[in-house]
């Protein structure tokens, strides 16, 4: 019953916030892989929608015009992903991921890099922060997807009450020295820190599930979100990449565009160490089981950024990959949804 009061909220909500032109924005997406005209998709898109819980970029993204019915009802989708979230993850657990300043405290030894926030130390001790490190982020306490993020140069010079006004003003308290990466990543992308995404799910008998292991790579920014013009591709049990990378426009990279790296057969270092990190992560956020943890490669190991109550969805693209199903018997077997 609970699950259908659920999906019936986030229906509601849903169709309140739909809006026209992002219907068709998406819809001309699906142009670029299918010939079908403009109405047509849009009236798929309506009825997958409603049919497979769908989103409108799901549709677009995982090429869903392409597949048949049978095809289709293979594929997690981002509606289903929020339905685990609120029947699993607890108010307490999400609080504990999504503050910042809480995540760097509780998480300190497994950040493998210095932070503060503005809200904690004085002007003396920011000058001594900035000083240590000559790139620093800049974070809203609050947020997911990448958004607000700064990047600033830094050093002994670095007025401290200049910078905190410029970065209260930007919405922002929490200052992040900034992750030096390991060579092998930084030869993909060295401009952001390219992370893994391990999507877990911790059930019962604290068994860890790995439902999603995926690459995140920068593209033109000095993050790697999807949201911000990164890309990703999916990794196999060794930590090899198996497919070109897409971004969110449905652009596919068998190289980088800007390094020339090619993306299908990446293999990321110390691949073993990352899954155990994202098991002893889970293990330790037991109020929240289902989370997507954003992982860095630093030359002497992995680090956490993130962990993610509300995960995106990360599932091989069909026109890139020539994969046709998708994650949602994983997520059954583990979840039992």
């Amino acid at each position: 019953m609970r699950r259908i009061r659920v999906r019936l909220q986030y229906l509601i909500r849903r169709a309140r916030k739909l809006r026209p032109g992002n219907l068709v924005e998406f819809a001309r997406t699906v142009q670029r892989v299918s010939k079908a005209p403009l109405p047509v998709i849009i009236a798929d898109m309506l009825w997958c929608s409603v049919r497979y819980d769908m989103a409108f970029r799901d549709y677009a993204v995982w090429d869903i015009r392409l597949l048949t019915a049978k095809e289709r009802a293979t594929w997690m989708t981002h509606p289903k992903s929020f339905r685990i979230t609120k029947m699993y993850n607890t108010a307490e657990g999400r609080a504990k991921l999504e503050d910042k300043r809480r995540f760097a405290r509780e998480y300190a030894d497994l950040l493998g890099r210095e932070t503060v926030d503005l809200r904690d130390v004085d002007d003396t001790e920011l000058a001594a922060f900035l000083a240590r490190h000559p790139k620093v982020l800049t974070k809203p306490n609050e947020g997911q997807g990448g958004g607000g993020i700064d990047l600033h140069e830094a050093g002994a010079d670095t007025d401290p009450a200049a910078f905190r006004a410029a970065v209260t003003a930007a919405g922002q308290s929490v200052v992040d020295e900034f992750i030096v990466q390991h060579p092998d990543m930084s030869a993909m992308y060295p401009d952001a820190v390219n992370t893994v995404r391990l999507i877990t799910f911790l059930d019962g008998e604290d068994r860890v599930h790995l439902l999603a292991a995926v690459l995140r790579i920068g593209n033109g920014d000095v993050i790697d979100n999807f949201a911000s013009g990164g890309m990703f591709t999916m990794l196999d049990d060794e930590g090899v990449a198996m497919y070109p990378g897409v971004d969110k426009n449905s652009n596919v990279y068998r190289e980088h565009p800007v390094t020339g790296t090619p993306v299908v057969g990446f293999r990321v270092p110390l691949y073993d160490r990352v899954l155990d990190l994202a098991a002893s992560l889970a293990r330790r956020t037991p109020e929240a089981p289902y989370v997507g943890w954003d992982i860095a490669l630093t030359p002497t190991g992995p680090v956490v950024i993130e962990g993610n109550h509300n995960s995106s969805v990360f599932q091989p693209k069909p026109s890139a990959s020539g994969v046709r199903t998708g994650l949602l018997p994983v997520y059954r077997a583990a979840v039992g949804f």
